[in-house]
């Protein structure tokens, strides 16, 4: 056999062992063209505004909370990030494409202190958003998410019900996938990472 094709075909082998299972189009996702998201700027949580648009060419994962949830945040954000760290183990190029973003949906009391000490909690690149009640709301309904205020015994002591939706975005900013932050595992009564790195494995390359 000619040496050019044997070498091609051993070049061939080879990629396709290191290539791993296939992927969907970007086009195939199950939110792309749904009319999610629009550019923002908000402050981090170290007083910086940032901007949606400063992360264009990278995936977004964006999700909207508040500090003071008492069932629903922090339990998601441990799945969600605990899923991407699991990710960035196992592909830490492509992981490194990932931005996670956290958006208070309560920014009377989610400060950039306040938020500084939660994002911290579950990953190192993880951004803590927050803004003036105009910015937050415009915000949010610009991601399709719907908040309310819902008031406790005191003036300090509400809650805040909110749409609970965990987005990946793609490097153009538009929508792919939800991720399964709450999904049940096999074990326990809680959210699996697993599934949350299966999902970014899918869509990010």
């Amino acid at each position: 056999m000619n040496k050019n094709v044997t070498f091609l075909i051993a070049a061939l082998a080879l990629s396709a062992c290191n290539s791993g299972p296939a992927q969907p189009p970007l086009s195939e996702a199950p939110l792309a063209g749904a009319a999610i998201g629009a550019p923002f700027t908000l402050t981090d949580q170290d007083g910086r505004k940032r901007s949606y648009d400063e992360f264009k060419g990278k995936y977004r994962l964006v999700y909207f909370g508040y500090t003071n949830c008492p069932d629903i945040c922090t339990p998601d954000m441990q799945h969600l990030m605990a899923g991407l760290t699991m990710f960035e183990k196992a592909h830490p190029v492509l992981a490194n494409k990932v931005q996670p973003m956290f958006i208070t949906v309560d920014p009377g009391r989610d400060t950039p202190a306040v938020l500084k000490q939660f994002v911290s909690a579950f990953h190192p690149r993880l951004i803590g958003l927050t803004g003036t009640d105009g910015e937050i709301s415009a915000t949010a309904k610009a991601f399709a998410i719907h908040y309310e205020r819902v008031e406790g015994s005191s003036p300090e002591s509400y809650l805040m019900g909110h749409s609970q939706v965990p987005y990946l975005m793609g490097p153009d900013g538009k929508p792919l996938a939800l991720l399964p932050a709450d999904t049940p595992n096999t074990d326990a009564n809680e959210g699996d990472p697993k599934l949350v790195a299966a999902e970014l494995s899918k869509w990010v390359r």
